[in-house]
């Protein structure tokens, strides 16, 4: 039988291996530890970066007792995070800005208050917010800033709108917001997406190409003329609504549709050779600035007499209408909003549900776009 030799090491070696088995130990027991740290962390609902920086800056017991805080684990997460603005990080909501704790530490350092630093985020994006960093501290950020669709871009011309006008500030916020304190046709905005809830007005404007992707031809059967067009979506709507409103005897008919650009430069000229510019001017609406042009909106009338107004098609329309996705878009009332004279035949077509908010809240679309739809 074969003599088995044990390797015996040397002390020097030996003593090597041991201080080596004790640092792997004491190195196995500080990761799992760390790891278990950074599992507290993460299961309460911060990031690993933000864990780390928690635990390296001894924080963890200060953040268990405040628990899950969207704000301090971006200030965790973040180069320009300040201890001595800890507290107040996690007192401001969160919003999900690239340079959301770099903009707290400078309004900080401004001196607002913390309702103030979330009145300032909740009315601005990141390069909004950047900007308006730029001025001096304002004192009554309340002012115009407690009208949830006020936008700080835009403080200035609510200040010069509110001391020219005496307004106050609602009134101030929606006309700013709609551009009503610009003249007419002047530095208007391009609409370039086709969508129901599109705003198309004076200052709101297409372009010479624009059309709805979704052109159909209208038959004779709801029109009183061939070659009428319309958006897809807005005459399967208008289908419904007729044959609802004949089913109860009433007779309504589509005199006018989709018109292209140039339809309204020929419909403009037409008007001004026959009334002059004053009457064009006040009554039809510059090529570009038409909502026929969407293909959505429609000059109804009655079947039976020539005054729509004076119709009881007319009084259908206005209890129907909304049910279909239509409201009466300009009316003598809110003339001062939407631009446009009253005009008891022209509907548009927003769809069911801003149909019958509108409706139920005798509003424009222009207050409703303000409110919901202009982000």
């Amino acid at each position: 039988m074969r003599k088995v030799h044990k390797i015996k090491l040397k002390p020097k070696f030996a003593m090597l291996l041991k201080v080596f088995g004790i640092l792997l130990g004491i190195f196995l027991v500080v990761f799992l530890f760390y790891c278990k740290q950074i599992n507290d962390l993460t299961k309460l609902g911060y990031s690993k970066v933000a864990s780390r920086t928690i635990l390296f800056s001894f924080k963890k017991d200060y953040v268990l007792s405040v628990g899950k805080n969207e704000s301090l684990n971006a200030a965790f997460e973040s180069d320009d995070y300040i201890e001595e603005n800890l507290d107040r990080y996690r007192k401001i909501d969160f919003v999900n800005q690239k340079h959301f704790i770099s903009h707290i530490n400078k309004m900080i350092q401004i001196g607002y208050s913390n309702s103030d630093i979330n009145i300032i985020f909740a009315h601005g994006n990141d390069a909004a917010v950047e900007n308006f960093l730029k001025r001096d501290k304002v004192r009554y950020l309340e002012e115009f800033f407690s009208i949830d669709y006020a936008k700080l871009d835009y403080y200035d011309r609510y200040t010069q709108y509110s001391d020219d006008t005496g307004e106050d500030e609602d009134v101030t916020v929606l006309f700013v917001n709609l551009d009503l304190d610009k003249e007419d046709y002047v530095d208007s905005t391009l609409v370039s997406s086709f969508s129901p809830d599109m705003l198309v007005n004076k200052h709101h404007h297409l372009s010479e190409k624009f059309a709805p992707y979704d052109l159909v031809d209208i038959d004779s059967k709801y029109a009183s003329e061939d070659g009428l067009q319309s958006s897809k979506i807005a005459y399967n709507a208008y289908k419904k609504m007729s044959d609802a409103a004949e089913k109860e005897g009433y007779g309504i008919v589509i005199n006018s549709a989709y018109r292209s650009y140039q339809d309204q430069v020929d419909l403009s000229n037409f008007y001004l050779k026959a009334y002059g510019q004053s009457y064009v001017d006040k009554y039809i609406a510059k090529p570009g600035y038409s909502e026929h042009q969407t293909g959505l909106a429609y000059d109804i009338g009655s079947r039976s007499v020539n005054v729509f107004g004076n119709s009881k098609e007319y009084e259908w329309m206005q209890e129907n209408a909304y049910k279909y996705g239509f409201i009466r878009r300009f009316t003598t009332k809110y003339e001062y909003l939407t631009g446009f004279r009253n005009e008891p035949w022209h509907y548009r077509y927003v769809g069911e549900d801003i149909a019958t908010y509108i409706h139920e809240h005798d509003m424009t679309l222009e207050e409703y776009w303000v409110m919901f739809l202009d982000k």
